[in-house]
């Protein structure tokens, strides 16, 4: 594990992090909620320094709601973008983390950081390397 990813250094610094908290917070605002009201932001930063948002898009069918994690890796993945080093995700929610979906598909690039904000005070952000989310993460 690379030591710019070991969560202790990380978590004594986590204004590294603030610009993408900010932006995911921001994402929040295009969120498609008609059934829950949950707005998800969430803001990925590739290993070249590119920052892409997304928010969650919801259905009717539930089962077709994307979450805001995998609209933003979509974009960045679309674009040719393939190594990640964080991603932030913000929802006004105690602890909002990823669901199981959103870590593997996070793990299908590799590691990278996860910053995780309530929006109700993105200040208390929790910070987690996505192996700590997903520990055994499926791979072919």
């Amino acid at each position: 594990m690379a030591d710019h990813l070991h969560r202790n250094t990380v978590t004594r610094s986590p204004h590294k992090f603030r610009r993408l908290v900010t932006a995911a917070l921001a994402a929040r605002r295009a969120a498609h909620v008609p059934y829950s009201g949950v707005r998800v932001g969430a803001a990925l930063l590739t290993k070249n320094g590119r920052v892409y948002t997304g928010a969650n898009v919801e259905n009717a069918s539930y089962g077709l709601t994307i979450c805001a994690e995998r609209v933003v890796v979509g974009k960045a993945v679309s674009e040719g973008y393939r190594s990640f080093q964080a991603i932030a995700v913000a929802a006004a929610v105690s602890n909002p983390t990823p669901c199981g979906a959103c870590r593997q598909v996070l793990a299908e690039f590799g590691e990278c950081m996860v910053i995780c904000a309530d929006a109700r005070d993105a200040r208390r952000a929790r910070v987690y390397l996505l192996s700590e989310l997903l520990p055994a993460a499926f791979r072919l």
